[in-house]
């Protein structure tokens, strides 16, 4: 009977080394052997690899999210007087930028949208939004519960997709042991233990937009926006929305039908971007300093630039604003209105197991920031 499983599970690694695809419930069936450990290392790390090698389907990718949802994942509901929302990034992109998706969750935050956030540790980068909100004093490795009354009374909260508080069974295990980006991170982003029916994502290839976009609407989403950026010349990719060129976008719309688009930064007056500007430096210190500059209306430029333009497509989507270019302009205006460090503020003290630590931590960031 085992050895029957074994090859059986070995034949499908097969067929998707050929190129083959498979359906949603062969997925989810293979995806729930993984993580229930039922199958050797070598096999799990096989299929791994073969069916993140072929480019997944929107089939395929529901069905590892159903896998880790349903056997992995810990599931919350957060009382809230509104839709939720989860903004994030793939990661595994080739340009390294610092964390954007997590300063413009915190002006949306500040704009009244409630933000269920599922992210993790870096795994290509050097800073993911967990290890950035570590910094930053955020409590990423406390209880559930806590991460809910967070949701419930700051308007955001993130669950750390490296904890096996929120995904106990595999997802850590797994995760801990490889080095490289594979399917596994794209569907466990959207294992979102709150489930929430509004995302905003960006993938780190244009090919992944579509397919990430089909997916979302056939796990449940009721609106979604996905993109893809590139720098001055299109080399170098983003999981961002770009200020140094073209964007490539595709819409959830309320109707269920998705439309493609591409955005550019002159379509925001923004001009003379710098990419040095958006990159990651190797001190979690001095990413939480620009951090806290930007957000506290200290810091012009290209990276105020780019926070505020990633917080547009929230705004827009939720009805903030009535469109990206006005979604783009209300940002700056929520920074310049000096609510976005209240609101981090509020963050740390109510996601947190130990408050005063981390509100003391933060403080001392914000003192030196600003200094």
């Amino acid at each position: 009977m085992l050895e029957q499983k074994l090859k059986q599970f070995g034949l499908k690694v097969d067929a998707l080394l050929k190129g083959k695809d498979l359906t949603r419930e062969e997925t989810t069936e293979m995806f729930r052997e993984v993580l229930l450990d039922e199958q050797p290392d070598l096999q799990q790390g096989a299929f791994l690899a073969a069916i993140t090698a072929k480019m997944m389907t929107p089939e395929e990718l529901a069905g590892a999210w159903e896998a880790i949802y349903e056997y992995d994942t810990v599931k919350v509901k957060p009382e809230v007087n509104g839709p939720l929302v989860d903004n994030c990034g793939t990661g595994m992109d080739t340009l390294k930028t610092f964390n954007i998706s997590t300063a413009a969750s915190l002006i949306a935050a500040a704009d009244g949208v409630y933000l269920a956030k599922h992210g993790a540790r870096a795994i290509t980068s050097r800073c993911g939004v967990v290890d950035i909100l570590e910094e930053l004093g955020v409590d990423v490795d406390c209880d559930m519960e806590i991460v809910k009354k967070s949701i419930e009374s700051a308007g955001i909260g993130i669950f750390n997709g490296n904890s096996p508080k929120v995904h106990p069974t595999a997802l850590f295990r797994i995760l801990s042991k490889i080095r490289f980006g594979t399917i596994l991170n794209m569907a466990g982003s959207l294992a979102n233990p709150a489930a929430p029916s509004y995302g905003v994502r960006g993938v780190y290839s244009p090919e992944l937009i579509i397919p990430v976009i089909e997916t979302m609407k056939e796990i449940g989403y009721e609106r979604a926006i996905v993109f893809h950026g590139l720098n001055h010349n299109g080399a170098l990719g983003m999981d961002e929305v770009s200020i140094l060129g073209q964007t490539k976008v595709a819409e959830l719309l309320p109707d269920g039908e998705i439309e493609s688009y591409n955005l550019f930064p002159e379509d925001f007056d923004i001009v003379d971007a710098r990419e040095e500007e958006l990159l990651c430096s190797f001190e979690r210190s001095e990413e939480a300093f620009h951090f806290i500059r930007i957000l506290g209306g200290h810091s012009k430029g290209s990276r105020r630039d780019i926070v505020c333009l990633n917080t547009a497509p929230i705004l827009y989507m939720m009805g903030k604003s009535k469109s990206w270019e006005d979604g783009f302009q209300r940002a700056n205006e929520i920074i310049d209105g000096g609510v976005v460090i209240d609101k981090l503020k509020e963050w740390v003290r109510t996601q947190n197991a130990a408050p005063e630590k981390g509100e003391e931590k933060l403080e001392k960031l914000i003192d030196r920031a600003i200094e």
